[in-house]
């Protein structure tokens, strides 16, 4: 890769393992739903004139049962459920559990209809992070709450089931768009919540920072480098920024939570990550097409890696 397309992916990648850290700052003050409220909201404002630049609303007629479905299962639900459970849940944890999206998406793939043949190496794959996921929820080393646990994976499942959507309904959709349609409805859908749940009051400096952040670093200027990455590496190199995420999210959360890195972490942190990037290996396909241009990124190209 070219130096700039190492920049961009050590970019992309640590701002995506940054979120784990400020939704723990976050939910220490706000409410899980404000969180997602005020991350979506500023996100998708931050963004609509890049999406006004690569065709608006138009781009979207005719699939707004398939956006609807990629927003609830891409943002809407994992979002909230990841906030939620970050108010038990140490950040490293979260991240780590995210990183198995691989690994269900191999699983899921079998249950949806997905035929093609599946190599031995991703099988083995999938049993090694497994094996990093018992490794991570051994006695005590969880946080004590299966229910948290419970809403990352549910999170992680809705992260491997939207690009199912992506790539049958919204392939040719581009993606900052819909991204930024996404966000939107995600806000809007949240907000009635927001006021019937008021009145809120005004957070401490360092939890305004972290919304600030989760909003305008880690949703819109993650999108925009995600995309530029995509344009100078490729989609099936730009994967590799998520097998960054969970150790940037590990090493945050010991350096600013003092959560701790104990063998049974970085043990579950090598299986997920290896187990993760088999069961997430494909064949080698040849590189015979000019890279796209921002406008021309898709829905398909995106969802392979999974925002945060």
């Amino acid at each position: 890769m070219s130096r700039r397309g190492w920049f961009l992916l050590v970019a992309v990648g640590v701002i995506w393992g940054i979120p784990y850290l400020l939704i723990k700052i976050a939910v220490t003050d706000v409410t899980p739903v404000m969180v997602v409220f005020v991350r979506t909201a500023l996100g998708a404002l931050l963004l609509l004139p890049f999406a006004v630049r690569g065709g608006g609303l138009r781009v979207l007629r005719g699939r707004w049962r398939a956006v609807l479905g990629f927003a609830v299962l891409e943002i809407v639900l994992p979002w909230i459920l990841l906030s939620n459970a970050e108010r038990t849940l140490t950040s490293s944890t979260t991240g780590l559990l995210v990183a198995t999206v691989p690994i269900a998406a191999v699983v899921l793939g079998r249950l949806v209809g997905d035929r093609r043949p599946v190599a031995l190496i991703r099988w083995i794959g999938l049993l090694v992070g497994l094996g990093g996921v018992a490794l991570l929820l051994g006695p005590g080393a969880a946080g004590g709450d299966p229910w948290a646990v419970t809403q990352v994976l549910l999170a992680a499942l809705g992260y491997a089931t939207a690009p199912i959507i992506a790539d049958r309904a919204l392939r040719d959709v581009p993606a900052i768009p819909l991204t930024a349609t996404c966000l939107g409805l995600t806000a809007l859908a949240y907000a009635p919540v927001v006021l019937l749940t008021g009145p809120h009051p005004w957070p401490p400096v360092d939890a305004v920072l972290a919304l600030v952040g989760l909003g305008a670093l880690c949703t819109a200027l993650a999108f925009v480098l995600f995309f530029r990455l995509i344009v100078e590496v490729g989609a099936a190199r730009s994967t590799l920024v998520a097998y960054l995420n969970p150790v940037v999210a590990v090493a945050l959360g010991a350096l600013v939570l003092d959560e701790a890195i104990t063998a049974g972490v970085l043990g579950a942190t090598a299986l997920i990550l290896l187990g993760s990037a088999a069961a997430s290996r494909r064949p080698r396909e040849p590189d015979e097409l000019p890279p796209p241009s921002d406008e021309d990124i898709t829905a398909d190209e995106v969802t392979h890696v999974t925002p945060t």
